[in-house]
């Protein structure tokens, strides 16, 4: 469905995790996420296995034969990324607000039972909206892989698109998708509000 190059091991609640998400957003880069909360058991063995320590954020490009850790460094190597086909977007930096609103996502739930999506989800996100961090939280919790795209980004895959346009309310512009949106290949739905994406989640895949 998308074609990734980019993959991040991170947790919500993690200022130098919110940093390099921040810059995803702001240079409308696209980046599988693999939530790495504390006390996780799906992906930080994975992490450790491609990094050598669970430390994070990680961010692996395959297709650069490329892994970092620290913050700095990623966001510098997201900048020095050779994306002629991507326009800029206005700075989202993270916020005050963003950085404190609490440390839901930051261990994992309890995973007995849980049943992992076939298709990977995506999250339309934004680091200033405390709506979007407590989507991305929970999908910390539940260890919920998903696609992280910008607010900026159109949906510009068929499918997606068609799902955005058909559940959008009539005042949502379907071709930039308000924040959060998350859009569920298993299930065809784009939900839009963060209290109807969290029962959708805790339905599904808990």
């Amino acid at each position: 469905m998308i074609e990734i190059m980019l993959y991040l091991y991170e947790y919500e609640g993690c200022p130098f995790c919110g940093r390099v998400r921040a810059a995803l957003m702001e240079r409308v880069l696209e980046a599988v996420v693999f939530p790495c909360p504390r006390g996780g058991r799906r992906f930080r063995p994975q992490a450790e296995s491609v990094g050598g320590r669970q430390q994070f954020p990680l961010l692996v490009d395959d297709a650069h034969d490329t892994v970092l850790y620290e913050s700095g460094d990623i966001i510098r190597y997201l900048d020095a990324l050779d994306r002629p086909d991507v326009a800029a977007a206005g700075a989202l930096g993270v916020t005050a607000g963003a950085a404190v609103r609490g440390l839901y996502g930051m261990q994992v739930a309890d995973a007995r039972g849980r049943t992992p999506p076939e298709w990977l989800l995506e999250l339309f996100s934004d680091e200033r909206s405390s709506h979007a961090g407590a989507v991305r939280g929970l999908l910390a919790a539940l260890e919920l892989p998903y696609v992280l795209r910008s607010p900026y980004a159109l949906a510009d895959a068929p499918a997606p698109a068609d799902w955005i346009r058909r559940s959008a309310p009539a005042d949502v512009d379907a071709g930039r998708p308000p924040v959060p949106t998350l859009i569920d290949p298993n299930t065809e739905q784009a939900l839009f509000a963060a209290a109807e994406i969290a029962d959708h989640l805790k339905t599904h895949y808990a």
